[in-house]
């Protein structure tokens, strides 16, 4: 059973980071150039593979105590972000997640790109934007094959429900040429999230010491608690909405203020303002840039965009360690979890 859910959620992981690159290397190749968004595509995919030659046997030599720690930890604060996620947009709380919508941006932004060539690649934009796809959400999935592959010493199973998943995409992509609006990404993240946070309690509380009741089988009770935890905060921030929707008809019409807020919620100057140049003191240079950069996408990749509920998971693996020699050292892990999840809904509604 631990196989079949190992294949199932590495699976459904892959196949939404698949689908949120296909769209953008279809949105390259159908207003740019096919050749080159293709080409992107390649290298992509060739980087990663060097990427997994490179740290994939180096995930092995590590012992199966301190990876099923790490792993369990780092798959945890995924899981919980996603879950976090998924209920808001469920809820009604935060946008649906729509492929149809990015397709278009992507179109948009290509249609005014200025077309150039280098390297004897015809169009750049569309080479670096198919390569950009491919690399960030690929090296989700290389996480996600390295990491549940290893830590279950399941390294080809994993690998192969990760290339089910890409080519599954591929195909209903390169047969439709279009958005894959129809897939249900939004209840796939959601799904996954349940998963992630689960297979996460499991392997992160195992690697704290802590003895799980039944083994294996306790994923069996861990996934769908996870999953019926996550629909009953649902159901409570639906019928909240419905009460705050029902007190804001019945409230008066807010006076307009004269801030304006940009797409980043930071209060912009008013129109006509023109803004003061940047003094040269304050100018980075571009290694500068190219480090916070570099510095962020890691951070962003590792923590998410909510570092007290990746600190709360390490306090939690934290006391599972120091308790792992009590019997019911595994409730620890289930706890934070009940925590957690809204804790963070609750500091993303701030």
């Amino acid at each position: 059973m631990n196989s079949l859910a190992l294949f199932v959620a590495v699976f459904l992981a892959c196949l939404v980071e698949a689908v949120e690159a296909t769209t953008i290397v279809l949105a390259a190749g159908a207003t740019r150039n096919w050749r080159s968004a293709l080409t992107g595509t390649v290298v992509g995919v060739l980087v990663l593979a060097v990427i997994v030659a490179v740290v994939g046997p180096a995930v092995t030599l590590i012992p199966l105590g301190v990876l099923r720690l790490v792993v369990g930890g780092l798959l945890l604060v995924f899981g919980l972000q996603w879950v976090r996620k998924a209920v808001l947009r469920a809820s009604g709380y935060k946008a649906l997640h729509d492929e149809t919508l990015i397709y278009q941006r992507e179109v948009e932004e290509a249609r005014t790109a200025r077309k150039d060539s280098r390297f004897g690649v015809s169009d750049w934009y569309a080479f670096t934007l198919s390569f950009k796809a491919v690399l960030l959400e690929g090296l989700e999935v290389v996480f996600i094959v390295l990491t549940f592959g290893a830590n279950q010493q399941q390294i080809g199973l994993a690998s192969l429900a990760a290339a089910a998943a890409i080519v599954v995409v591929v195909l209903i992509g390169v047969a439709v040429r279009a958005p894959l609006s129809r897939v249900p990404e939004n209840t796939l993240k959601f799904v996954v999230g349940v998963m992630l946070t689960s297979f996460g309690v499991f392997w992160g509380a195992e690697g704290a010491g802590a003895v799980w009741p039944g083994a294996d089988l306790a994923l069996l009770v861990l996934i769908p608690a996870v999953a019926v935890y996550a629909l009953l905060l649902v159901a409570v921030l639906r019928r909240r909405r419905a009460a705050g929707s029902r007190e804001a008809s019945a409230a008066p019409v807010p006076v307009l203020v004269t801030a304006s807020v940009d797409a980043h919620g930071h209060e912009t100057e008013a129109a006509g303002a023109a803004p003061a140049p940047a003094s040269p003191s304050r100018r980075q240079s571009a290694v500068v840039r190219g480090l916070r950069s570099f510095g962020m996408f890691w951070w962003d990749f590792i923590v998410g965009d909510d570092w007290q509920i990746a600190a709360g998971a390490a306090v939690g693996l934290a006391i599972t360690f120091a308790v792992s020699g009590w019997v019911g050292a595994w409730v620890v892990m289930p706890l934070a979890v009940l925590i957690l999840i809204p804790y963070g809904i609750r500091r993303a509604l701030r």
